[in-house]
């Protein structure tokens, strides 16, 4: 029973850290059509934008608890949806009407220069380091002999309190039925009277900033990796894994996509490890997994579980 409490927990919180970055995905995709892979690596600024933030207000040598948490994930967020912004605009947006390829080899271009431009010395340099003194991962509450711990209650609140902040904002505010206008049609949404310009400018604003909550959760959890490491890019990869399963474009399939990859992550992974108990390979495949899932969801159902099939006249 412990093991099965302890799994759930885990892969709620896992769940919820997948679902703010696979929101960015999903966000960019619906309006514009096409894949931020420069997503990744604004999650990786998140968390070494965090680092700086908190250092800079002197949270690092004593912590400062939830207040002081709360204020570096605030400037943070500020932060990082700037910096969504000012690539929309210079780097996607004299783009936007050029072929399908064009963009995404300009997103694999910014996605190289955020991962070079972060190890300078004077951005954020090459040394790994650590945020958690920020908010020490203390323990709430035991149930039983499990611990519940501070960074698994903040994540999947942050986590259901940002998807629900943002259902809202798409289904019921002017922005929102702005946003989805311009998702149908560019062309007649400015047509209408709707500034595109401005749409996408807030989409990147807050597909960036749910990513720079992701990076600073990640950062809490793990050590402060480089800018250029591998663990970013494999993050964003399977946030992006969540979004297509879920049904890219959907709000709601980003967050359903994102519980069932850590759901086979850490659930079915360790389940399947405990059965098969002294094989080294079986160890091995968590991240397999994943793309396993993939492929299943992409063959059984290609426009994702919440998805839905669009027919277009030729």
């Amino acid at each position: 029973m412990s093991d099965l409490l302890q799994t759930t927990i885990n892969t709620l919180a896992l769940g919820g850290l997948y679902a703010l970055i696979a929101l960015g995905y999903t966000l960019v995709y619906g309006i514009l059509r096409f894949i931020n892979f420069a997503h990744s690596d604004v999650v990786a600024w998140g968390g070494w934008i965090a680092f700086t933030v908190a250092s800079a207000l002197g949270f690092l040598t004593g912590g400062g608890g939830v207040l002081a948490m709360m204020v570096v994930l605030l400037i943070t967020m500020a932060l990082c949806a700037a910096l969504g912004v000012t690539i929309e605009r210079l780097a996607y947006r004299p783009l936007r009407k050029a072929p399908r390829l064009n963009v995404l080899i300009t997103a694999i271009g910014v996605s190289l220069f955020l991962q070079n431009v972060g190890l300078l010395d004077r951005l954020f340099g090459t040394r790994p380091t650590t945020i958690v003194p920020v908010l020490p991962n203390t323990v709430l509450v035991e149930l039983g002999s499990v611990p519940i711990r501070i960074y698994d209650v903040l994540t999947i609140f942050l986590a259901v309190g940002l998807v629900f902040a943002l259902e809202r904002l798409v289904y019921r505010t002017k922005m929102g039925r702005a946003m989805r206008a311009v998702s149908f049609d560019e062309r007649i949404a400015a047509l209408m009277g709707v500034n595109v310009n401005v749409v996408v400018s807030v989409t990147f604003a807050i597909g960036s900033a749910l990513a720079a909550a992701g990076g600073i959760l990640f950062a809490l959890r793990n050590d402060l990796r480089l800018t250029a490491d591998s663990t970013w890019v494999l993050l964003g990869l399977k946030a992006f894994v969540a979004a297509v399963v879920g049904g890219i474009g959907n709000v709601r399939g980003a967050a359903a996509g994102a519980l069932l990859i850590a759901f086979v992550e850490v659930f079915v992974h360790f389940w399947i490890t405990k059965l098969f108990a002294g094989t080294e390979w079986v160890g091995q495949l968590q991240d397999v997994y994943v793309f396993v899932i993939l492929i299943v969801v992409l063959l059984w159902k290609p426009s994702g579980l919440f998805g839905k099939s669009t027919v277009e006249k030729v």
